[in-house]
């Protein structure tokens, strides 16, 4: 008679800013036998390093982060690890974000607001590469694409690129020229004309508009 022992449980990585959140987070996967969370990062910056160094099937990424957002790692992540499973859990029932998080690479988009019922589902429908909306949003997504292709305006489309959108938050952050260059490898020059960029692309006057235009994109939180 042959005894077939369990799968190994999914290793998780959880990334997200607040230490409380991570916390109660983990206490939900931990208590479940198929799940693990064995890496925990503070920002997206963090999230991408740490899955890079191996050992994780999943990430768990918060949309706002310090440094670099979950869509922003999440981007990172499904360029240079393309087998990793993404979710990402936040606190906005966003449509904008829904469509960025599915073009980013992650394969679910959970609420916190009801983590505690949604979340462990979630996870392991992401390892059999399966999609997971959270529940009571796919009639109004799916009405919301619909009412776009009958006024043929197709899909939400991104106003900035990726690197102006990582500028973005580091501007809004409070970060220099200089320094925002030394985090990105480039020349404070560059950073300026990228600021530049953003002024006149968003139709705003200064860094305290940027901030606004940030905080209401979620790329910082308020």
């Amino acid at each position: 008679m042959t005894i077939h022992s369990p799968p190994p449980p999914i290793r998780v990585l959880l990334a997200d800013d607040h230490t409380l959140v991570r916390r109660g987070v983990r206490l939900i996967l931990d208590g479940e036998p198929d799940l693990r969370v064995v890496a925990e990062a503070g920002d997206g910056a963090e999230a991408v390093a740490a899955a890079r160094s191996g050992g994780v099937d999943l990430a768990v990424l918060d949309v706002a982060m310090p440094r670099t957002t979950g869509l922003q790692a999440a981007r990172e992540l499904s360029r240079r690890l393309p087998d990793l499973r993404i979710l990402i859990l936040t606190m906005y029932d966003n449509e904008q974000y829904f469509f960025e998080a599915l073009k980013a690479g992650a394969c679910g988009y959970v609420l916190k607001s009801v983590a505690d019922r949604d979340l462990v589902e979630a996870c392991r429908a992401a390892v059999r590469d399966e999609p997971f909306i959270y529940p009571g949003a796919e009639r109004a997504l799916v009405r919301a694409y619909l009412d776009r292709l009958h006024r043929g305006d197709g899909l939400p489309a991104r106003p900035i690129t990726e690197r102006e959108e990582e500028i973005l938050k580091l501007v809004a952050e409070g970060h220099t020229s200089k320094e925002i260059g030394e985090l990105l490898f480039i020349s404070a020059k560059t950073v300026e004309r990228h600021r530049a960029n953003l002024l006149q692309k968003l139709g705003v006057r200064d860094r305290l508009e940027l901030t606004r235009y940030a905080i209401r994109a979620g790329l910082i939180e308020p």
